[in-house]
């Protein structure tokens, strides 16, 4: 597998996309698609969090658990839909934190890549799904590869946030040391913001806040979450 991502990331993963598992993984897919299945995001996408996001400029970490798996949704980004796309349930929830946290009025698009340009990662632990079937590409072998991905930003020497939103996410824990453990890195673990467990934890949890506190206290630059008007 030969993912279109930025060089930067070249050197870190290297060894995760050589493995037998990446290859095992393709053959999947190249088996759904042969097979007439529908999966998201296109080829062409799956990686493109890591084609916008360099690896020394990721200061925050959204990880979500698999792609929407409706049709026009997906495009690489987790829980960011394209222009012109309306925002799914669970992205409404996390505007509607937005707005509680920060005043921030909800956007009238769902396009996130204003923040990956800012150096936050919108990865999903899972990296496709078939149309309609949420978590049909679980254990194929992507969660090895997001492991290495996690693993790469967790050795960065400079303060990342973690925002691990949802149990898949949260499993990824263990490869950061947090603040918490005399490590350099904050962990925020909140519900998934999907309907089903919104009013569980994540209403009310403030990551966007806690988030850029966190990095103005360690002399980074906060996050501008504010989409701009138009996509």
């Amino acid at each position: 597998m030969t993912p279109r991502i930025d060089p930067s990331w070249d050197a870190a993963l290297a060894e995760a996309l050589a493995c037998p598992t990446m290859a095992a993984l393709q053959a999947f897919l190249d088996a759904e698609a042969a097979a007439g299945k529908q999966v998201f995001p296109a080829a062409d996408d799956r990686f493109r969090a890591l084609e916008l996001t360099p690896l020394p400029a990721v200061r925050v970490v959204i990880l979500g658990q698999d792609p929407y798996h409706g049709p026009g949704q997906a495009h690489g980004l987790s829980f960011s839909v394209r222009p012109g796309v309306k925002p799914p349930p669970s992205l409404v929830n996390i505007f509607k934190e937005m707005q509680a946290d920060l005043g921030i009025p909800p956007a009238r698009h769902g396009f996130l890549e204003h923040w990956a340009r800012q150096g936050v990662l919108l990865l999903n632990t899972v990296m496709s799904v078939e149309s309609g079937r949420a978590g049909s590409h679980r254990h194929r072998g992507w969660e090895r590869f997001t492991d290495a991905v996690i693993r790469a930003v967790a050795a960065k020497p400079d303060p990342v946030v973690f925002l691990l939103w949802g149990a898949h996410a949260q499993t990824k824990a263990g490869f950061v040391r947090s603040v918490a453990q005399g490590g350099t890195h904050l962990v925020l673990a909140a519900p998934h913001p999907s309907p089903l467990s919104a009013y569980k934890g994540w209403f009310g949890s403030r990551p966007f806040s806690q988030a850029n506190a966190f990095l103005t206290a360690h002399g980074a630059a906060p996050v501008d979450w504010a989409l701009p008007a138009t996509a």
